[in-house]
């Protein structure tokens, strides 16, 4: 599902004005369209279901509206292209006249709601479904139901298995994708509701972007025979999957919602841009891609859950990786430059390390930061870590240092050093053998130093 790329704040006045304009413009290009559909359209399904259901319910239950053209003919490859110049709205309002109640908008509580929106411009029926996790921003579950007051809709929510979701915790604890990384969670949470729901549809709608990941969502087409799932009728090429914003800025997007004056997530205001499972999202730093704030703790540069596996560009990863340079370590960072590079900072091999965990009682404690070069948490450390340690280095007593923890060395950084994202903190006391993890992710030269003077 898709998330914001702007954290709210407000734009010019000129500026709303103009994306006012074209959207007013936008409308006018499909009212015709669309008062004319409205005296064809079936009721709106919410008023025929009171209650949540599950998609795959729901969708055998509401009258189906009549297409307007015979999907199995439609060459969508070519209706792509034709569409390439097209608003949203007006790829909105094919896909809803194409599909009628077959087809579903999947919303995941972020900047989503603008399908939502364009739904309901367009005056014909519309459904929403969502994968409720177990696992969202209580924000989260507010804007849901802030959605459904304001759109007058219920949202068709999808859970995970019960059991599939007890063997895992059971198995492995509440926190495990810390430690192997987040695919078998979303797997349970996420993929397979999804999967269930999906196979009760002929067409789902998203609100994926190209400018959200350009390690995965480059290449999106506006519509698509869906790569990776099943729709009603089973099989390969049974689902049609369409993505009316995907040439659409993030700017844009945000410019549509407060004209439109709709709800929104209440932790877009705290820096929170693209936002999934709370344990797995936190806000970004500025000038950081959205996508940073997710899986923060994995170095892989293509982070999807696994809804958009199939939109991954892999022929375009693989030239990349080829083309890209290769650090000392073999880690595959594309050569970016090293930090930390102070003469008050000691840079520690792995041997120093050895050491410095073998020693029961050291002459001075050790503050040492683990790092990759590449991490654009440790980058935006950079600056108070060297100020603190020319600081400690002027009143004696505390010898700073770094490790670069990435490539080969993670497997031993996680074994012996407590590591599980980067950058992660450690101080080696002077008369304590085991180190200390500084607990905080405030990361200002006053935090780092209570930290150290507090055990020093």
């Amino acid at each position: 599902m898709a998330s914001a790329t702007t954290s709210i704040s407000s734009h010019p006045a000129a500026l709303r004005d103009v994306k006012a304009a074209r959207i007013g413009g936008a409308l006018r290009q499909v009212g015709v369209a669309a008062r004319g559909q409205r005296a064809r359209a079936v009721p709106p399904l919410r008023a025929a279901e009171p209650a949540r259901r599950p998609v795959a319910a729901s969708a055998a239950a509401a009258p189906p509206a009549a297409p307007v053209a015979d999907e199995a003919a439609v060459d969508y490859e070519a209706l792509a292209r034709e569409l390439e110049g097209a608003s949203p709205l007006e790829i909105m309002d094919r896909a809803l006249a194409m599909f009628g109640s077959e087809i579903a908008i999947a919303f995941s509580g972020a900047e989503d709601v603008a399908l939502i929106e364009y739904a309901k411009l367009t005056g014909r029926p519309f459904r929403v479904f969502s994968l409720d996790t177990g696992r969202l921003n209580p924000e989260t579950y507010q804007l849901f139901d802030r959605v459904e007051k304001h759109y007058g809709i219920r949202i068709e929510y999808m859970f995970p298995d019960a059991s599939e979701v007890q063997e895992l915790v059971r198995t492995k604890g509440l926190f495990s994708f810390y430690e192997d990384g987040h695919q078998e969670c979303c797997r349970v949470r996420k993929v397979r509701p999804l999967r269930r729901a999906l196979r009760g549809l002929r067409a789902w709608i998203t609100g994926q972007r190209k400018d959200q990941s350009p390690g995965t969502r480059a290449s999106i087409p506006l519509v698509q025979v869906d790569p990776s799932f099943e729709g009603l009728d089973g099989g390969a090429g049974s689902l049609v999957k369409w993505n009316p914003v995907a040439n659409v800025d993030g700017k844009d997007i945000w410019t549509f919602l407060r004209t439109m004056d709709v709800p929104v997530n209440a932790l877009h205001a705290q820096g929170y841009v693209s936002i999934g499972c709370e344990p797995c999202t936190r806000p970004v730093l500025p000038g950081q891609h959205e996508r940073e704030g997710r899986w923060w703790w994995e170095d892989a540069k293509a982070k999807e859950c696994g809804l958009h596996k199939g939109n991954i560009d892999k022929d375009g990863q693989a030239a990349a990786a080829a083309a890209a340079p290769r650090t000392a370590n073999g880690n595959g960072s594309a050569g970016a430059p090293d930090i930390f590079e102070s003469p008050a900072v000691v840079s520690l091999t792995r041997a120093g390390v050895e050491n410095l965990l073998r020693l029961e009682s050291r002459a001075e404690p050790w503050l040492v930061v683990l790092y990759a070069p590449w991490c654009p948490f440790c980058q935006a450390m950079e600056a108070s870590y060297v100020e603190l340690a020319e600081r400690l280095a002027g009143s004696g007593g505390v010898k700073v240092a770094r490790f670069r923890a990435d490539g080969e060395q993670k497997p031993f950084a996680q074994a012996e050093l407590q590591l599980q994202s980067f950058p992660t903190v450690l101080l080696f006391p002077s008369r304590t053998a085991r180190p200390i993890k500084y607990p905080s992710e405030k990361r200002d030269v006053d935090s780092l130093l209570a930290f150290v003077n507090s055990l020093r």
